[in-house]
Order: structure tokens, then sequence, then C-alpha cells
């Protein structure tokens, strides 16, 4: 009797925790950041710019990665610069002939917008991914640390003026050496 009892307790326990796991995965949803989607934001551990892509009814994983990925990294390229070309065109007209109780009427109005980002940016990285089994849709959030950010533009001035005086001391011998054809080459 005492065995039937213990097996019963065990039984409804393990019936508990098993409601208990499937009704905590259930609350789970997506990640704050999901929902928040792209911005500034000042976190703890440091500032930035944050990228939210997402990207929905690709089969291929890897792909659909790859492109939430990327769209993303273009959130937050749009922070930078965007240029948006805008166009409408609206026409109107009516046409009465003869007596001129009957006429025609007629309009068409369109509407065109091009948005456009282009920069480079360095030190983009994913920090986070998402999967929506329901929707199989895919979230990457991606991150511009503002430190990392300052250090990579002040590498690239250093860059630029190494360049630069590289340019300047080559392009000196450049001339150099064509001075030298020239006197070789001139009438005596």
């Amino acid at each position: 009797m005492n065995s039937v009892l213990g097996f019963r307790s065990r039984l409804v326990g393990g019936g508990v925790a098993i409601a208990l796991m499937i009704g905590l995965a259930a609350c789970g949803g997506p990640p704050k950041w999901v929902k928040q989607g792209s911005g500034m934001f000042n976190e703890s551990d440091s500032k930035g710019l944050y990228g939210v892509g997402a990207v929905a009814g690709v089969r291929n994983e890897p792909l659909a990665w790859d492109t939430a990925e990327n769209r993303a990294r273009a959130e937050i390229a749009k922070t930078f610069e965007t240029y948006t070309g805008y166009l409408m065109r609206d026409y109107a007209a009516s046409t009465t002939a003869g007596d001129f109780t009957k006429n025609s009427e007629e309009q068409n109005v369109e509407r065109a917008i091009k948005t456009v980002t282009t920069t480079t940016l360095s030190g983009v990285k994913p920090i986070d991914r998402y999967k929506d089994e329901k929707t199989n849709t895919y979230y990457v959030l991606a991150k511009l640390n503002f430190e990392e950010m300052k250090n990579n533009l002040e590498q690239a001035k250093e860059l630029n003026a190494q360049v630069r005086d590289y340019v300047r001391k080559n392009a000196d011998k450049l001339f150099e050496r064509l001075e030298k054809e020239e006197d070789k080459r001139a009438p005596r």
C-alpha cells in the first residue's frame, strides 16, 4: 500500500513539475529588444547604437540569419545618413463634349519614395539572435559600441596621416626621377 502511495505522489509531483516547465516556456516570448526595436540605448555595460534586423519566410536558415544580421546593420547605418527622394504626380481631367450635359472625368495619382543609405561602419557586431518558431521569423540584434567607434576613428586618422606622408614622400621621389629623365633628354 505504501509503495502505491509513494508511486502516486511521485507521479503527481512529476506531473506538476512538467506542467510548471511548460507554463514557464510558454510565458517566455521574445526578448525585450525584439519589441523595442532599433535605437540608441545606454545599457549598463556601455553606450551604443543598436539595430534590430528581421526576416520572415526564408526556409534556408543560414541565409535567414545572414539577412537578419545585414538588416540590423542597415538599421544602424540609417541613423548616420539617409537620403530620401520623394516624387508625387497628380493628374486630373474633366472633358465635356457637345451639349455640355455629358462629361468624362479621370484622375491619376502616383507617389514614389526612394530611401538610400550608404555608409561604412566599423565595429558593428551581432550580439543576440532570436527565432520566433511560430512565425518563422529570424531576429538579430547588432551593436555599434561608442567607445570602439571612437577608437576606430582615431586609428583611421592615424592611418590617413601615415598614408598621406607615404604618398608625399614617394611623390617627391617620382618627381625627382622625372626631372632626371627630362635632363637626359634636354637638348645640349
